[in-house]
């Protein structure tokens, strides 16, 4: 067999691929509308955002306009695990004065439903 048969998103990059940026200084002000770009992005089988969701692990928005994004999906066979980090690399690439995006699929540590923020939970009848 060629291919690692619990390797649920054979077509993503290498996670390995995906460097996060070293050094440099914080970029702040294109902090916020980075975050509420990576707030249009939903996951489309629960109708709330990645970031309500807790799927982003880690942003990084450094001055030049690099983001890097440390992100998760609620479980490995999410059907949409190959095209996901596409869309929220799309968002943020919107965004006026970013000029590079990283966007890295982890699956560890695995996601639960504590990630959510309350937000989340009250939408999907949790609280």
């Amino acid at each position: 067999m060629d291919r690692d048969p619990f390797d649920f998103a054979p077509n993503a990059a290498a996670d390995d691929e995906v460097e996060r940026p070293q050094g440099g200084e914080d970029d702040p002000a294109l902090m916020a509308p980075v975050l509420e770009a990576l707030k249009t992005v939903q996951d489309p089988e629960i109708p709330v955002n990645l970031v309500e969701l807790g799927l982003i692990y880690e942003l990084i928005v450094k001055k030049g306009g690099t983001v890097y994004v440390e992100m998760t999906l609620t479980t490995p066979s999410c059907p949409v695990a190959g095209a996901m980090p596409g869309e929220v690399e799309a968002a943020i690439r919107a965004v006026p004065g970013v000029s590079d995006v990283r966007v890295k699929l982890v699956w560890m540590p695995p996601w639960t439903q504590d990630r959510m923020s309350d937000e989340a939970r009250l939408e999907l009848g949790l609280l």
